[in-house]
């Protein structure tokens, strides 16, 4: 059941100021989610303006669908912003003033038992942010091999040694499939060094984060958003992006810094502006205080100049 359909958008104020929210411009909200952020820009953009809204869950969808009935200058979109592109393409938009993607799961899917994103939960291990995708994160559990299993936890949770944890799950799924959050973050709990005592950061979150990376092929996505989403933007246009662990915002990170290195060969006495300026060179962070899952967000931003 879902327990909670509030959504408090991270780093709100930061993000419209970053983007530099102009009437009439054209926007894209990559990740909309429940409109926190879509909202604001639509309050600015006013009825000369327009706002692609993407999103890859059904349930956000149904939910925008409603929300922004009537708003002709509104476009919702099921899709991955993997195909920005090409949604764009569909709509007869070339070129935008402004792209946001806010890589955070939303509330209201984290605190659905059923889409099995939290290890406090007690649901099924799922973890699709697109429930028409086929394959969850039960599949990884059941059906990876000890090196597959290994490389995700390694590369996408950061973790040093998995090893004892892998081998007791795949002892386990030879007894039965495992299905269960609750069942797997025992199997996690009870071969991790962890002192629970001492409350420092629960074992299960690494593994449950290197799960939903995994499931929804989350870095390979936020590449191909960045690559494609600097392209479709106008003179002075601003993309920007929110991510919650290092491993995103180093993509983000490094993607924005080879946008303004300077590929001029050094014997040549030419300075040539970059074509894009970073809008902030330290990233904007959330604030514990608004909202308690906002505490790893880091906003980074980069905008057009010709």
């Amino acid at each position: 059941m879902e327990k909670n359909n509030l959504h408090v958008p991270v780093l709100l104020h930061e993000t419209i100021e970053l983007l530099n929210v102009k009437k009439g411009g054209i926007y894209v909200d990559c990740t909309t989610g429940r409109g926190g952020h879509s909202c604001e820009i639509y309050k600015k953009i006013g009825k000369e303006g327009k706002l692609i809204c993407i999103d890859t869950d059904s349930e956000a969808i149904d939910y925008l669908t409603k929300k922004f009935a009537g708003k002709k200058n509104i476009i919702v979109v099921k899709g991955n912003f993997n195909q920005l592109e090409s949604i764009l393409k569909k709509n007869n938009i070339d070129k935008v003033d402004g792209i946001l993607a806010d890589l955070g799961v939303s509330s209201p899917m984290f605190d659905n038992e059923d889409r099995g994103f939290s290890y406090h939960n007690n649901g099924k291990i799922d973890m699709r942010m697109d429930l028409e995708q086929k394959n969850s994160a039960a599949d990884i559990i059941n059906n990876y091999s000890f090196a597959e299993m290994f490389k995700v936890f390694k590369t996408y949770g950061e973790i040093k040694n998995p090893r004892n944890v892998i081998n007791v799950i795949i002892k386990r799924r030879k007894e039965h499939p495992i299905l269960e959050i609750k069942e797997l973050v025992e199997i996690i709990k009870n071969n991790t060094k962890w002192d629970e005592k001492k409350k420092e950061k629960h074992p299960a979150k690494t593994y449950f984060q290197a799960l939903r990376i995994e499931t929804n092929n989350e870095l390979d996505n936020l590449k191909n958003l960045l690559s494609q989403g600097v392209k479709l933007l106008k003179k002075d246009g601003v993309m920007a992006i929110i991510s919650f662990h290092s491993l995103e915002d180093k993509i983000v990170k490094d993607f924005f810094s080879s946008l303004i290195i300077d590929k001029t060969p050094k014997e040549l006495p030419i300075v040539k502006k970059s074509d894009f300026v970073l809008t902030n060179k330290k990233p904007i962070l959330g604030d514990e205080e608004e909202n308690k899952r906002a505490r790893s967000a880091k906003l980074r931003g980069v905008k057009k100049n010709v």
